[in-house]
C-alpha cells in the first residue's frame, strides 16, 4: 500500500496531535519524501480511509485498534522512536 497521507492523531485534535505532525514532517523532509501529506486531529476522525497511516500515542491505541495501518508511539517526543516506526512503514 503506497502512502500518500498521514494522520497524526490526539484527543482533541490541536495540542500533542500537532506537535506529533510537525514532527513527522520533519522526519520525511530529512528522507526527501515531500509528496505525503501530513495532517492532525482528533482520534474521532480516525476512521478507515481518512488516511493511509495513522500516528497516535499509546494512551490511545484503543481508540484506533480497528485500523489497518498505524504506528502506535511509547513517547510522543521522542524522535529517535518516531524515525524508526515511520522508517519502517515507508522502507527508510
Amino acid at each position: 500500500m503506497e502512502i500518500k497521507k498521514i494522520m497524526c492523531c490526539c484527543g482533541s485534535g490541536l495540542g500533542s496531535s500537532m506537535l506529533v505532525r510537525m514532527n513527522v514532517e520533519k522526519v520525511l523532509k530529512n528522507h526527501g519524501m515531500n509528496d505525503i501529506e501530513v495532517m492532525h486531529s482528533s482520534v474521532s476522525d480516525a476512521v478507515e480511509n481518512a488516511a493511509d497511516l495513522f500516528v497516535v500515542g499509546g494512551d490511545l491505541e484503543e481508540f484506533v485498534d480497528s485500523l489497518p495501518n498505524k504506528i502506535i508511539l511509547d513517547n510522543i517526543m521522542d524522535m529517535g522512536e518516531l524515525e524508526e516506526k515511520l522508517g519502517t512503514k515507508l522502507g527508510f
